[in-house]
């Protein structure tokens, strides 16, 4: 198995400061191969020793050992982006949804939407597109939904909210700036907070009353490769799960919502 799939696999696993040295590896790989144990550390800003047991938790016996690894397969990375079965990575991210998402975490959003006053969703760039589907997906429900993935239009959203109202915010890293923004002014407003990320340290998930965590997933060399699966996964889930609570309810909703797609179709 590839340096980057044990990471993944086990990302989860790490600790705080493991997944630091894990980030490091996966966004800057080509640095690492030059660099010292002692030298590594430093820059990360970690100890030694976690280094040492972030390591062990990737089967290597020792830094030497995992840098002829991560070297060997460097060397021939061009190949493997060029062969890669991207249909398995996009399967394996789902598969990691299970170790991820926790459904004591889903049942309390579901609580929460359904006492909801008005959803709001955040997010900027991809994340922002996700936020669009899930704000599509809950109106679809009979909610009422809003979306904007303009941080001055989010903030101005954010400063009406009560305490019946919800903010679902989604971002891969959870360290974007405008969206942590956005949505510490809603729950300073006293608005329930959520983050859909990958990140339970990021200062996304410090800020929000609940984190629905999607599988970590990071490229090996562009960032811009990096998919938005298992944030929208994540939403699915939520959708679905709400769905399933309210169907007997809004039936005659659901029915009537059919009857005018239906002229829609060709």
């Amino acid at each position: 198995m590839k340096i980057r799939d044990k990471i993944l696999n086990v990302y989860t696993q790490f600790s705080p400061a493991e997944r630091k040295v894990a980030d490091y590896v996966l966004e800057r790989p080509d640095d690492v191969i030059h660099y010292s144990i002692t030298e590594f550390a430093k820059i990360v800003g970690v100890s030694e020793t976690t280094i040492h047991r972030m390591i062990k938790k990737l089967d290597f016996e020792g830094y030497q050992a995992f840098k002829i690894a991560l070297a060997r397969e460097l060397s021939g990375l061009e190949e493997t982006i060029e062969r890669r079965d991207f249909i398995d990575e996009e399967i394996d991210i789902l598969r990691r949804l299970k170790d991820t998402l926790d459904m004591k975490n889903v049942e309390k959003a579901v609580e929460w939407i359904l006492s909801a006053h008005r959803i709001l969703f955040f997010g900027v760039g991809l994340s922002g597109v996700v936020s669009e589907y899930a704000s599509l997906k809950f109106s679809l429900l009979g909610f009422h939904t809003f979306f904007s993935n303009d941080p001055h239009v989010q903030v101005i959203e954010a400063v009406n909210l009560t305490g019946e109202d919800l903010v679902i915010s989604i971002s891969h890293t959870g360290n974007i700036r405008d969206t942590v923004k956005s949505t510490q002014v809603a729950k300073d407003m006293g608005a329930k907070t959520i983050a859909i990320t990958t990140n339970r340290q990021s200062e996304l998930a410090k800020v929000v009353h609940l984190v629905l965590q999607s599988p970590p997933v990071k490229y090996d060399t562009y960032e811009f490769l990096r998919e938005n699966i298992g944030e929208i996964a994540v939403v699915d889930v939520l959708f679905k799960e709400t769905f399933q609570r309210i169907y007997r309810e809004r039936k005659k909703h659901f029915e009537n919502l059919e009857g005018v797609f239906k002229p829609k179709r060709f």
